[in-house]
């Protein structure tokens, strides 16, 4: 299992020590050192079944500057691909990645259900 994070987020902390909680063994990757390819984005985004919208960090920096929320809808998502590859910091994390799954952004909930196979307690 891929745990894909930046280090400094505060979202990427709270997942790693979740997983570390749950004793889950995963493999780091700082996402800003080791960005994200086009071959593996593409093939994150065909196994997760989620918009690709959902893949860019949309409260990053880069993001804003970019302008990228008027940019993107008209944008194909070859051309999306292509630009979520070519800086780490465009692409929503953390990002667990293990064979066929692919979750994005750190929902608890979700996490529990995919990586642990239930739900969390409902009190």
């Amino acid at each position: 299992m891929q745990f894909i994070c930046y280090p400094k987020c505060s979202t990427c902390q709270k997942a790693k020590k979740w997983l570390d909680g749950h004793k889950i063994e995963y493999t780091e990757r700082h996402i800003a050192g080791d960005n994200p390819s086009y071959d593996e984005l593409k093939e994150w985004y065909e196994k997760s079944g989620l918009s690709l919208k959902k893949f860019f960090n949309t409260s990053g920096l880069l993001y804003k500057e970019m302008q990228l929320k008027d940019k993107l809808p008209a944008m194909s998502e070859e051309e999306q691909l292509q630009l979520l590859s070519t800086d780490g910091m465009l692409v929503k994390r953390p990002l667990i990645v293990n064979g066929d799954m692919v979750l994005v952004g750190f929902k608890e909930t979700e996490w529990a259900e995919k990586i642990l196979g239930t739900a969390p307690n409902c009190n």
